[in-house]
């Protein structure tokens, strides 16, 4: 399989570093806007000879795009950008005749008039406007493939395939015990898209109801994640899983619930409080003359690349989805979920935890489609796809799942 990766930050580089070690991949063309960065990412696996090359790329430039998936005789394009760039991506391997995969979907706004009761445009809505053109192109492309969403709905898959007959919630919670030595904020994952994906209202799914939205932080509870981890509030989010795992899984009620921490929640209220959260573009006075630039962009321009922490970050990780529903007539309630350790995945990939754990799911993916165990065509979520070959396959690359009964 040749592959074109889109992106070498954080995740895309442990993208590479995990890839290097199976065989199903031919070639990985790594590109980014930043040629040094796709560079250093292809030097750090000299050993591993011509499978990779680096090249520049501007992830905006949809013919561009489109020209180097023909140029490097590519698959599939592996989209490791942060979502602003899901819709010319999208496009472009549409317009290649290749597979397309994606760790999150295209952006949503918020309904004009009542953003906390009513959706406006939802996460993965202008992708799936396109879903008829990819079922005729015949190839598959695949949306929300990291491990939230990813990893969460083949897990959501898998519970309702082999250990519930009926569903009454599926939620996703994800929460960790990272610590980042010498700094008093700094997040683990994109502080773009953790500001995207907070601040927007969040959606909940109900079968009788549909998709409707709440405000920001809302139903907080206190979930406790295993592995030493323990009891983190959690709260609604904006996230892909519950505009995903319904269109392919029935369940009553969809959540998605992040434990993000009374102190990480109002440093982002006075992000938004301060417009700091916008990415609306404001023009900014410098040495050589006005500059236009969002405040967003800045607030990540100033934190520390999430790529870099690993060094300094100790703890866990955890991703997983709870389920509570019947089987065989009995009620029942478990939590699948997916740790990593960060001084595990440093000391085997040198890559941090939460870059890592979201990396390591495209990855399988890609090993799935090369060899047929997943195929199709149309856009696709991860939960409509057969679950144990996944499951089995994250097993075989070292890093286990697990499932805990809760009653």
């Amino acid at each position: 399989m040749r592959v074109l990766l889109v992106g070498a930050g954080g995740v895309g580089t442990a993208v590479t570093r995990i890839a290097a070690r199976r065989d199903f991949l031919t070639h990985m063309t790594v590109a980014d806007y930043d040629l040094s960065r796709a560079e250093s990412a292809v030097a750090a696996l000299a050993e591993h000879g011509d499978r990779f090359s680096a090249l520049r790329l501007d992830a905006s430039d949809e013919d561009a795009v489109r020209r180097a998936l023909l140029d490097e005789r590519c698959d599939v394009l592996l989209n490791a950008t942060d979502p602003r760039f899901v819709m010319p991506l999208f496009r472009a391997a549409l317009a290649a005749g290749t597979h397309y995969l994606d760790m999150a979907m295209s952006l949503s706004s918020p309904h004009s008039t009542h953003p906390y009761e009513r959706c406006g445009v939802k996460l993965g809505d202008e992708q799936f406007e396109l879903a008829g053109e990819w079922e005729r192109s015949g190839r598959l492309a695949l949306a929300g493939m990291g491990v939230e969403p990813g990893l969460s709905d083949v897990f959501a898959r898998y519970a309702a395939d082999e250990l519930f007959d009926e569903i009454e919630e599926i939620g996703v919670r994800d929460g960790a015990d990272l610590t980042v030595e010498g700094y008093d904020f700094a997040p683990s994952f994109s502080i773009w898209t953790t500001i995207e994906e907070c601040l927007n209202p969040p959606v909940v799914y109900e079968k009788e109801r549909g998709w409707f939205t709440t405000a920001p932080f809302s139903e907080p509870e206190v979930f406790d994640f295993p592995e030493g981890i323990g009891p983190v509030e959690c709260v609604n989010v904006e996230h892909e899983e519950v505009l995903l795992i319904p269109r392919w899984v029935d369940a009553r009620r969809v959540t998605f619930k992040y434990g993000l921490g009374d102190d990480f929640i109002a440093k982002l209220k006075v992000l938004h409080e301060l417009g700091l959260d916008s990415t609306t573009e404001v023009t900014v006075p410098s040495p050589s003359g006005p500059v236009q630039v969002s405040p967003r962009d800045v607030v990540a321009a100033c934190l520390p690349d999430p790529a870099t922490l690993g060094d300094r970050m100790t703890g866990k990780t955890c991703a997983g989805t709870w389920v509570k529903g019947v089987k065989d007539g009995a009620d029942r309630e478990v939590y699948l979920y997916h740790v990593v350790d960060n001084q595990w995945s440093m000391r085997e990939y040198g890559s941090q935890a939460v870059v890592w754990q979201t990396a390591i799911n495209p990855v399988i993916a890609l090993e799935l489609i090369a060899g047929g165990v997943w195929s199709g065509s149309g856009l696709v979520g991860p939960e409509a796809l057969p679950p144990r070959p996944f499951l089995d396959l994250l097993t075989a690359y070292g890093s286990p799942w697990g499932l805990r009964e809760e009653i």
